[in-house]
């Protein structure tokens, strides 16, 4: 609808005596069809930050589609949406219950607004080691153990495709009168098909953030907002939108959006139900693999599906191969011509969506059927520690101080028992590994040290004279 519009003007005689300063001329490198649809708020184009027309009712049609009572268009991506969720629901200084595997958007806005942390530990899967989704019996105990809780925020589904019982969570939660934030940014197709699990709007969530672009088609940069119910007060959340969000924002973003949305809801049955069926072909062929193990097994009940198990996220564990996942990323890009998502020392992570085709299955499928030929399974090897497991933290200060204090470079083999003044974490997906104020151990080190050397991409590690290290407090 919106892309309609933007092509109709962008082909009209009107003459554009306003930004951006490319008036809608191809030049350069920027191709004149991209450059006809790039705009400003002009008549008739309405404003995000202060939607009455178009943007409006786009936006509310958003919000219908995932079944919540209002949705915002982000095109900061999910950051900005973290960021203005947790900042208009919990109060300055308050504290804020987390799953340990979020996003690093969720920490930082913790240290905007100088929060307390609280951690909720996942469990793992064990045939692959991957975090499981946080539990309902986790929040209940943890909101029971610490009363100044002021809100709950969990991840669903998880980055390799784990989804909590956000329906139970979010009674748990508003039994305490506090909101629940959920991170959906990896399941903006959930509640599209029958197949699927339902979106945490339509299970209760307060505020629910999904990037668009991950996993529909739109383009990068891309998310949704949606609100729900009485416990945040809408007009913070407004106020912050307009805080973290561009005032000029990209037209061309907010009408793929709407390209992606509408999309999934007029053509959701066709598409997904093809994929669906793609998906379950490729892991029958998969079955076939005795060295490799991979995730989610054929066998998984189609009920697992509609409760605990995103579709399109295939992880594919190296654990007692020989090799490691960086190892089996590196082979099928540079053999195979496959780009994968990510890849940690233990696994690696392959995603689709309904923008894959047949062809694409087929070529996984047998390269890693291919690859799995060639490699022996040795139970007796030991386990690789997974990228996003670590143990319960020892915190020396709170993000929203230690961040702000003083801080050296250590070499990595001096820092145990240093407290860290950055980030270390492997991206993507950005999870923490070390959080400002937390205390090195030695398998923390070892762990950095393992992944540096398999080539993987550690933030927060920097090297000196072929030295590792990283930032540390300099007064404790």
């Amino acid at each position: 609808m919106l892309f309609e519009k933007l092509k109709d003007y962008g082909g009209s005689e009107i003459y554009p005596y306003h930004m951006p300063g490319h008036k809608r001329q191809g030049m350069g490198g920027l191709p004149p069809q991209l450059a006809e649809l790039d705009i400003t708020e002009i008549d008739g184009f309405d404003n995000l930050h202060q939607s009455e027309g178009i943007l409006r009712e786009l936006q509310q049609f958003a919000a219908d589609a995932y079944g919540a009572e209002e949705a915002y268009y982000l095109v900061g991506g999910s950051t900005s949406g973290i960021l203005s969720a947790v900042s208009a629901a919990i109060p300055r200084g308050g504290r804020l219950l987390i799953s340990r595997n979020c996003h690093k958007s969720i920490y930082h806005a913790a240290y905007l607004r100088q929060l307390q942390l609280s951690y909720l530990y996942p469990e793992q899967v064990p045939e692959v080691d991957i975090c499981e989704a946080v539990s309902p019996e986790q929040v209940r105990e943890a909101l029971e153990r610490e009363q100044d809780i002021n809100g709950v925020l969990i991840v669903s589904p998880t980055y390799e495709g784990r989804i909590a019982e956000v329906e139970e969570i979010a009674q748990i939660v508003h039994a305490h009168g506090i909101p629940l934030i959920v991170d959906e940014a990896h399941g903006a197709h959930l509640g599209f098909h029958s197949a699927f699990a339902r979106g945490s709007s339509r299970a209760g969530a307060d505020l629910v953030v999904t990037s668009v672009h991950k996993t529909l088609q739109a383009m990068t940069q891309t998310a949704l907002l949606q609100v729900n119910g009485p416990l945040v007060d809408r007009r913070l959340v407004r106020r912050f939108l307009r805080i973290y969000q561009s005032s000029s924002p990209s037209y061309v973003l907010m009408a793929s959006i709407d390209n992606a949305i509408r999309l999934a809801w007029e053509e959701g049955g066709r598409l997904f139900g093809q994929m669906t069926e793609n998906w379950h072909g490729m892991l029958e062929r998969l079955s076939a693999c005795r060295a490799l193990t991979v995730w989610p097994p054929v066998s998984l009940p189609q009920e697992e599906y509609q409760k605990h198990q995103d579709i399109g996220k295939l992880v594919i564990s190296v654990k007692n191969t020989g090799i490691t996942g960086q190892e089996l990323y590196r082979e099928l890009l540079e053999r195979y011509g496959l780009q994968l998502e990510m890849a940690c020392d233990g696994y690696v992570l392959a995603m689709f969506t309904v923008g894959d085709v047949f062809q694409g299955y087929q070529r996984m499928a047998e390269a890693l059927l291919e690859i799995d030929s060639r490699l022996k399974r040795s139970e007796g090897q030991e386990t690789q520690w997974p990228r996003e497991s670590a143990p319960q933290r020892r915190v020396c200060l709170p993000l929203c101080e230690s961040w702000d204090l003083p801080m050296q470079w250590i070499a990595l083999e001096d820092a145990v028992g240093r407290y860290a003044g950055t980030f270390v974490n492997i991206y993507p997906p950005g999870t923490p590994i070390l959080v400002p104020g937390e205390c090195l151990e030695e398998a923390d080190t070892r762990r950095i040290e393992r992944y540096l050397a398999d080539g993987l991409n550690v933030q927060g590690i920097s090297v000196r004279n072929g030295v590792p290290g990283l930032e540390v407090l300099t007064s404790a």
